[in-house]
């Protein structure tokens, strides 16, 4: 038997197979991703199986629906794991969910019911959530007898203590759930349990970084969450692809009283700003780095100090720090990055092997510290999907 992970997004799909032997979640037998589901894009099928690999295209007219696009690489999906996979059988799949607001502190069996809860917290993360719970749909659809289960983003963060999830701002609006959630929580989850299998250090003060299109940062005590840079939206904190991160509210109403729409504010502060609105070139850190124009030498620059500055914050809410953890696709890939980010906190102790750091290419879990650091430093490459089939396992195992 095996769980299904599924992170569907507006224009491509993620998925990974994952076996259970008793009980417990073996790595992947088969992973890879479906692009081009966005109207008027080209499909296409890419998949991973130890060795062997594929991409291929799959045959839907560019006119196509968005419904007929994602049945076709659904039913593409079913063939391929028949094929590869030796008849293996899916017990369940496993949805990655951005929000679940304060209805879901854990993973659940989707049912009607929970999909119109979900549904109501659309506006909470409209660049996630719709697409997330559409996914869930059309699988639910494809694979009808396969209970289809939600792993949430926010569940990690479910028990920060009161003062960190709590704005200031009248109680009424925070009973109606105006607050602080967290994201990236399956990332953490995984990253939390790899750094305490490597060190025993990591049950005391961690700050865990989170880095790629989406970015945020996780203060952790023994294991759980205490603070994270993301808040009611997963626009809080950090400096993105994309998007702004943490902005003056006077900001918004200064736009506002000239005229911007809601519509236009949020294109601004979701699609069009962080390291693409600073560079004006792109979002891919890739491309800037390899850039010599002026601009995006800036976006780097201010995207390393945003970093810096949060992990400063997050240090504060948990009295010090014994480990620092990067992951995502910056995180794991961007070795200067890495490297500039520890440089600036060599007031704490922090001290990167160079060398070390150079040489990993976010393959594997890592140790980037000297012997003489009062800081450990890891490279962790995350496996949300991998968090995503535990949790469903335990629902229906």
């Amino acid at each position: 038997m095996s769980i299904l992970t599924i992170n569907a997004g507006s224009s491509s799909i993620k998925f990974a197979l994952y076996p259970i032997h008793a009980k417990q979640i073996e790595s992947a037998l088969i992973t890879g991703m479906v692009e081009g589901l966005q109207t008027g894009g080209e499909v296409f099928l890419s998949w991973r199986k130890e060795d062997e690999t594929a991409r291929f295209a799959l045959n839907v007219p560019k006119d196509a629906s968005t419904t007929i696009r994602f049945q076709t690489a659904l039913h593409a999906l079913q063939n391929l794991f028949e094929e590869k996979t030796q008849g293996t059988k899916i017990l369940g799949i496993a949805h990655r969910v951005v929000h679940g607001g304060s209805f879901f502190r854990e993973a659940i069996i989707v049912d009607e019911q929970r999909l119109e809860q979900l549904r109501s917290l659309c506006p909470l993360a409209p660049l996630h959530q719709p697409h997330n719970l559409a996914g869930i749909e059309m699988f639910a659809q494809t694979f009808p007898d396969v209970p289809q289960v939600a792993c949430f983003d926010t569940a990690f963060h479910a028990d920060v203590p009161e003062e960190e999830y709590l704005f200031a701002i009248p109680k009424s609006l925070s009973q109606e759930g105006v607050r602080r959630y967290g994201f990236h929580g399956l990332s953490y989850h995984y990253v939390m349990e790899a750094l305490q299998r490597h060190s025993q250090r990591a049950n005391g003060r961690t700050v865990m970084a989170h880095l790629g299109n989406g970015a945020s940062l996780c203060a952790a005590l023994a294991g759980k969450s205490q603070a994270t840079s993301m808040g009611f939206s997963a626009l809080d904190g950090l400096m993105m692809g994309t998007r702004s991160g943490s902005i003056d509210p006077g900001v918004i109403l200064h736009l506002l009283a000239q005229g911007w729409t809601q519509q236009d504010v949020q294109r601004l502060l979701y699609s069009q700003s962080g390291l693409l609105g600073v560079s004006n070139i792109s979002a891919d850190m890739r491309s800037l780095r390899q850039s010599d124009a002026p601009d995006a030498a800036l976006a780097i620059r201010l995207f390393t100090y945003r970093v810096v500055r949060e992990i400063g914050a997050m240090i504060a809410t948990i009295g010090g720090i014994d480990v620092l953890a990067f992951t995502g696709g910056i995180g794991e890939h961007d070795s200067q990055l890495r490297e500039d980010v520890c440089k600036r906190l060599h007031y704490l102790g922090v001290q990167i092997d160079e060398e070390k750091n150079r040489s990993e290419n976010g393959s594997k879990i890592a140790a980037l510290h000297l012997s003489s650091s009062a800081v450990e430093i890891y490279l962790v490459p995350t496996d949300e999907g991998r968090v995503a089939a535990s949790a469903a396992a335990k629902l229906l195992v």
